[in-house]
């Protein structure tokens, strides 16, 4: 069971609405469905909360170090209160997938994320579960770094807010660790725009009533 959930990000805000942040938003809005406040706590280097679902501890934590640091405050929190890597669930921004589209996994690479690979580095150890918020790809590899620390444009913030709000939909079965449930819902793409309606084709000629018998 999940016992640990952190959103990745960027302190500050003008990173506040960039693309790296969706693990701080998919976070504040798990902690606005669990009505807790996320409080300042320099022990574990970042913003948390604890809170409990059906009498177990819960933990909600968003690392105030910039990204490349971020295990530093996942590993201390994990540390003191002796929760093992299979028990925490990280949400990080992911550029492999388009925005709107979730992916939920466990273990696995870092795939050259910068939080990921302090998460492993310091909890020695990349037995645990992530949360990939699709975030789309710039197309050029060397646009990558522009492109996490940009703003969306708005069809495609609204598409990354639709996935969150479908995350946070799913966080009953996360918790319980039910995960095949919750990633059958997690994994349902977000559903296609209608096709506007095609024209209507253009009336028929009137044909006049003599056309036929004049004489």
């Amino acid at each position: 069971m999940i016992k640990l959930l952190v959103g990745l990000g960027n302190p500050g805000p003008e990173y506040e609405d960039t693309r790296h942040n969706a693990g701080f938003w998919w976070l504040e809005a798990v902690a606005r469905e669990l009505k807790v406040t996320l409080q300042p706590e320099r022990s574990y280097f970042g913003v948390m909360a604890r809170t409990t679902w059906e009498g177990r501890p819960l933990w909600l934590l968003e690392p105030m170090t910039y990204m490349n640091r971020s295990g530093q405050a996942v590993g201390a929190l994990a540390r003191f209160f002796k929760i093992a890597p299979e028990e925490i669930l990280v949400a990080h921004d992911e550029l492999d997938l388009p925005p709107g589209e979730l992916k939920l996994k466990k273990g696995g690479g870092h795939a050259g994320h910068n939080g990921l690979r302090d998460i492993h580095a310091q909890l020695g150890n990349s037995d645990y579960w992530r949360l990939r918020i699709g975030i789309g790809h710039p197309g050029d590899k060397s646009e990558v770094a522009n492109w996490v620390l940009k703003k969306p444009a708005p069809d495609q913030r609204e598409a990354l807010h639709a996935s969150i709000d479908r995350a946070v939909r799913a966080l009953p079965d996360l918790l319980h660790g039910r995960m095949d449930k919750a990633t059958a819902h997690i994994h349902t793409s977000k559903p296609p725009r209608p096709k506007p309606p095609r024209p209507a084709p253009p009336a028929a000629a009137t044909i006049p009533p003599d056309a036929t018998n004049r004489t």
